[in-house]
């Protein structure tokens, strides 16, 4: 639960129109949080806390053959010692993937559930094996230290590419030659003549790299079970996804035995959407020991065992016309699914495949997909899942072929954008774009990056030593339409509660729902209070991933404060001895129309509660509840990066970068650039220098701090220069487009094709991310060699 503090009487009657729609509003939540009064799982301690520890295997594949707690629970101040064997006992339920549970028998493949604790086999390194609850969490690590596990080693496989090859160890027997799921998309036919009309063929094959989303705050979960309820807190995006998951798949029961509330989350970016084994394994110890159970991830853990992102390869071909104009596109896709399927598991690629139409009016394509099981970490969501492989592909692609054909990279883009005039547009694979103005995003872009100046700044920059170079990434993005439910209750004193089934881990919510109360029904900002999180106050919720948060709960959130209204006017009328026709609601008053007469929002608030004497239907209270569940929309953008490499150390320095986009209608200028800015920063480093490394002949994580996992820091990154295009979709009553997973699409693509514009002329025709120091000084090195 997220409240307010304070009330200030006199905002709406200044109605300097501050808070509106549209104004740059500062964060209400922003001081809770600065001045230390946020509340985290780990600022959580209940009465008998104990604490737990998670034992993770230290191979990539073997044979349980036997595991010896005995030790561990003898240990000082130990309560419980759990292991797989226990799970099978208690007829425990794994975790399965939700998006397979809808899905209609469309993928076609194998399913896995994800085991609380490992039995039998443990297929990755980092796998759980068994949990220990103690006093204290010092006495369960040393427990936990302890527990003799025999393993007898089996064959891995870590690499995508090696994992389909016929003698490749398999992950599970039943899946030959790792494969989970394929798919194909497109008409094949239409691609193979395109292709043989084509004046040009580009071809390219490009690799995500392996990404940790690193939240802020690391996962953390603490389990309590009494008077026959489980309830659990947790780091965790989705709350009421996290309660179907533990009643349905993992124990069996009721929704209604369980209770999971969710505060302030540190961060998410798809990382905290799923289950994990240890939210269903503290409210099981918990229930065991009879005391709450509390466990915290640190850093070295969530590199380890928290599903990753990205790992996926694409060889992709674009045909041409001698006018440079697109005629077919074909995408081969191969994802990396790890281990097991996590939650969200097929995600990241169908909205790839599906995606991969950008913003280029493309008539033929085709895009067949496989989804691959190793001997790693599970996959799953994160930021953009799916399409930032979807644009950097076509983005790489599109760049190789205005080099091979001599044309401006930013010129062969022109020549193919979808034109306004075309919207709707319906793309060659599925999606139907409602609306979009590429050509004048990219013209921003550009005057914004000043592409036709780059050419002396490239001078200046080889008279110094140093090479210089310009890339662009144009995205699109198609956001996740999931239907959502919002409530609006105004009390007595005309105060607003919002309960969301959105739920905000860094966004601001509460400000733009805030924001929204004070256009739509006239209250002021600090006189809203927003609740989320909770199970058992919000009823339902899908919570917040997919850039939907405002075009769905927004969208709920306005039909919610338009019932508000139509039975405050039903009240209004009462009051003001009128018909209901001739009441209209303005700037937080209902009035006659007409006239002078009227009532405030709290005035017919306040007459909602009278226990009689208000019109037949009134009930009780003011008070609206909504659901939207429109289809998609796509926001779009056009980002340009500057770079200038040393070419004796490699080092690439950002120097400059622009970015357009147009989000639709924008509630918040001031948090969507700050949106914007953050996924940029992710974006970045993605591209120069963030990588989850697993040695292929080990099988161990590299990655397991962050000194061995660079994250972008504020001195790696220049000032982003930022502009807001707004086209307002019509696939909403908002007009709002979603903004969270934009700014990462880009900066992969444009940072390379800037890295490789300046190198060009040394020979350097492509680099792997990410394009870090080392990476770039070989690449130069190689192409001086050959």
């Amino acid at each position: 639960m997220i409240a307010s503090t304070g009330v200030n009487e006199s905002a709406r009657n200044a109605d300097d129109g501050a808070a509106a729609i549209g104004r740059p509003v500062r964060r209400k939540e922003d001081r809770r949080l600065l001045t230390g009064r946020g509340c985290f799982v780990d600022d959580i301690v209940l009465p008998g806390q104990t604490y737990a520890v998670v034992l993770h295997a230290p191979v990539a594949h073997a044979r349980i053959a036997s595991i010896d707690i005995d030790n561990a629970a003898a240990a000082p101040g130990v309560l419980l010692v759990l292991t797989g064997a226990h799970v099978a006992a208690d007829g425990l339920g794994g975790i399965p993937c939700t998006q397979l549970l809808g899905d209609g028998g469309w993928l076609k493949g194998y399913r896995t559930h994800q085991p609380l604790l490992a039995a039998g086999r443990v297929r990755h390194v980092g796998d759980r094996v068994a949990l220990v609850v103690a006093e204290t969490l010092p006495q369960a690590q040393d427990a936990a230290e302890l527990i003799k596990v025999a393993y007898e080693p089996l064959p891995f496989v870590t690499s995508l590419t090696e994992a389909t090859e016929p003698e490749a160890p398999l992950v599970w027997d039943d899946a030959p030659n790792n494969i989970a799921f394929e798919m194909e998309v497109g008409d094949k036919a239409a691609v193979d003549r395109a292709f043989e009309q084509a004046h040009h063929v580009q071809r390219l094959t490009v690799h995500n790299n392996r990404l940790s989303a690193s939240a802020m705050e690391p996962r953390g979960t603490i389990g309590l079970h009494g008077n026959g309820r489980y309830t659990l807190y947790t780091s965790c995006q989705k709350p009421h996804t996290i309660r179907q998951l533990l009643a349905n798949a993992v124990f069996h029961a009721a929704e209604t035995d369980f209770q999971v509330i969710s505060r302030d989350v540190g961060g998410g970016f798809g990382l905290k959407g799923t289950m994990y084994p240890e939210d269903a394994l503290v409210l099981w110890a918990a229930a065991r020991v009879g005391r709450p159970v509390k466990w915290t991830g640190d850093r070295r853990e969530s590199l380890l065992s928290d599903i990753h992102g990205r790992d996926q390869m694409d060889a992709g071909a674009l045909a041409f016309d001698d006018a440079g104009r697109i005629l077919g596109l074909k995408v081969s896709v191969a994802a990396n699914l790890g281990a097991y399927l996590s939650v969200s598991a097929l995600v990241p690629t169908v909205r790839c495949v599906l995606n991969l139409s950008n913003v280029y009016a493309i008539p033929a394509m085709h895009v067949s997909a496989r989804s691959v099981f190793t001997h790693t970490t599970p996959m799953g969501p994160y930021r953009g899942a799916g399409m930032p492989e979807a644009v950097y592909v076509i983005e790489r692609l599109m760049d190789s072929a205005a080099r091979e054909m001599a044309i401006d990279a930013a010129e062969l883009r022109r020549r193919n954008l979808i034109a306004s005039s075309a919207m709707p547009y319906k793309t060659a694979l599925q999606y139907v774009y409602d609306s979009g103005e590429f050509e004048s995003v990219l013209d921003k872009a550009l005057k914004a990056a000043d592409w036709t100046g780059f050419a002396s700044r490239r001078a200046e920059s080889e008279r110094r030593g140093k090479r210089r170079g310009i890339g662009i990434g144009f995205y699109l993005e198609a956001i996740t339409p999931f239907s959502e439910r919002m409530e609006v209750r105004v009390d007595s004193s005309g105060g607003v509660t919002v309960l969301a089934g959105t739920f905000c881990y860094g966004q601001g919510h509460e400000t733009v729902y805030a924001q929204m109360m004070f256009e739509w029904l006239g209250v002021a900002p600090d006189k809203v209070r927003l609740v989320q999180g909770d199970t058992d106050q919000v009823s339902l919720g899908r919570g917040s991933f997919g850039s939907r948060s405002m075009t769905m709960g927004g969208s709920a959130l306005k039909r919610a404060a338009d019932q508000v209204i139509e039975k405050g006017r039903r009240i209004a009328a009462h009051l003001l001895e009128t018909s209901e026709a001739d009441i209209v609601f303005e700037r937080g008053r209902f009035a006659v129309s007409g006239t002078d007469r009227s009532r405030s929002l709290r005035e017919v608030a306040g007459a909602s509660f009278a226990p009689v004497g208000l019109p037949p239907g009134s009930g009780i209270g003011l008070e609206g509840s909504g659901t939207y569940d429109g289809p998609f929309n796509f926001p779009n953008g056009c980002h340009v990066c500057e770079v200038e490499v040393d070419i004796e150390t490699g080092h690439v320095d950002i120097v400059r970068y622009a970015a357009t986009d147009d989000v639709g209608v924008v509630i918040n200028p001031l948090l969507v650039e700050g949106q914007l800015s953050g996924g940029i920063a992710q974006g970045l480093g993605q591209a120069l220098m963030e990588n989850v490394l697993i040695d292929r002949g080990s099988g161990q994580i590299f990655s397991r701090s962050l000194l061995d996992y660079g994250l972008p820091r504020a001195i790696d990154m220049p000032a982003f220069d930022i502009c807001l295009h707004e086209a307002p979709t019509r696939s909403n009553p908002l007009g709002v487009k979603g903004a969270g997973e934009n700014g990462c699409l880009s900066p992969p693509p444009a940072a390379i094709n800037a890295i490789l514009d300046a190198l060009r002329p040394l020979g350097v025709t492509d680099i792997a991310m990410p394009a870090t120091p080392e990476r770039v000084w070989r690449a130069i090195r190689a192409a001086k060699n050959a």
